[in-house]
Parts: C-alpha cells; sequence; structure tokens
C-alpha cells in the first residue's frame, strides 16, 4: 500500500485519480483549497485550505504532512483563462504561471524531505505547453505556464535523480471537466486510469519524460 499525495483533489481529474488510487487499496491525502462534498465522502484525508500559488498555504501542507513518507505525489492543481493577442489578459497571464508552473514547483520543494527512493512525481501538465504541437496559437497564459512547468518538470527529473527519485510531465488528454466547459473528449475517469498507469510505468530509466495519459510521447 502506497501513500499518494493530490493536489487540486476537490473535483474533475483530480478527484478521479483520488476514487482510483483509493479503489486500489492506497492512502491517499487530496489536497485542495476547498473540499466537495464528495472529496469529504471519498474515505481520502483531505487537507483544505491550499492554494498552491501561496508559499504560506504551502508551509500549512509542509506541517500538517510533518514526516510523512509521500510514495506519489501528483501535482494536479491547475487553472485554464483564455486570453487572445486582441485582448490579452496579463493578470490572468500572470495568475496562470503562479498557479500552473510555479506552484508545483513550491509543491516538490516543500514536501522533497517527505518523498524517499523509489518516490514519484507526477506534474499534470498539458499538450498545450508544447511548441512543436502549437498549431492553433492563442491561449497565452495557459500555454505559456504548461510549457514553463514542462521545464521545470525536466530540471526536476535531472535534479532529483541522484535521489532516486522519478518525475514525469503528463498530459490527460481532452477532458470533460468545469475546467473546459464540459466539452472533452474523454471522461474524468478514463484520464486518471491512464495517467495512473504512466506513472507506474514511470521509472528512473524514462524519468523526465513528456506523456500523453494514453501512453504516446508528446514533442516538447
Amino acid at each position: 500500500m502506497s501513500t499518494i499525495l493530490i493536489t487540486g483533489a476537490n473535483r474533475g481529474i483530480g478527484l478521479s485519480l483520488v476514487k482510483l488510487y483509493l479503489e486500489r487499496g492506497d492512502t491517499v491525502i487530496g489536497v485542495c483549497r476547498s473540499a466537495s462534498d464528495e472529496l469529504n465522502q471519498s474515505g481520502a484525508e483531505v487537507i483544505t485550505g491550499v492554494d498552491v500559488s501561496q508559499g504560506a498555504d504551502i508551509e500549512q501542507l509542509k506541517a500538517e504532512l510533518g514526516d510523512r513518507t509521500i510514495d506519489v505525489l501528483i501535482n494536479n492543481a491547475g487553472i485554464l483563462r483564455k486570453s487572445s493577442l486582441d485582448q490579452p489578459d496579463y493578470a490572468q497571464i500572470r495568475a496562470q504561471f503562479e498557479v500552473n508552473a510555479i506552484g508545483p514547483l513550491r509543491v516538490v520543494a516543500a514536501l522533497r524531505q517527505n518523498l524517499k527512493r523509489g518516490s514519484k512525481i507526477g506534474l499534470i501538465t498539458s499538450r498545450m505547453g508544447s511548441i512543436e504541437d502549437n498549431d492553433s496559437g492563442s491561449s497565452y497564459g495557459y500555454r505559456m505556464s504548461k510549457s514553463a512547468l514542462n521545464a521545470a518538470g525536466k530540471s526536476l527529473s535531472v535534479d532529483l535523480k541522484d535521489d532516486g527519485i522519478a518525475v514525469a510531465l503528463l498530459h490527460p488528454g481532452w477532458v470533460n471537466t468545469e475546467m473546459v466547459n464540459y466539452n472533452g473528449l474523454i471522461e474524468p475517469e478514463e484520464a486518471a486510469a491512464g495517467l495512473a498507469a504512466r506513472i507506474d510505468a514511470l521509472s528512473m530509466e524514462n524519468t523526465g519524460g513528456f506523456w500523453h495519459s494514453n501512453g504516446d510521447r508528446l514533442p516538447w
């Protein structure tokens, strides 16, 4: 039985990951700003009041965990705000960087001592962060923040290699959640199953890779 910590656990992909790992018999810690009834009733340990963009909140999370070991750390919390070249919203672009790129780095840095040799880190990114794959433009803040997360994840895979901690950058697919106004192509349960499979397959041999939840390697 492993201990799994998931940020952004109150709904969507995060909540589906919570349920999946609980069904597998793991101990699950669901972290979020405010819990949903479904998360509270899931059987997971719930830590609320954590905005990953806020240093004080991350310190609170660190204090609540104490010296507990985390086997799998899934940085899932993220936001999507639309912006175009005609109407750039720079405040929203900055907000997406804080949550999508800097937030996961804050979490990993703060909880590094809770990770051990053999622990794994899953960073939920997006193929919209791929520069090579971008053929539709726009979505500046989201694309830029996910590209930055990819860069951070690659660096983490290098810096944590000697500690025996593997890192994966994972695109869940276009998932039918509130974030995309329920216009997705796959359900959160399917995305969660694919993400968990990629984390299961993660090792020190393939650390630092960028994958679709279906197993495809994605271009940078």
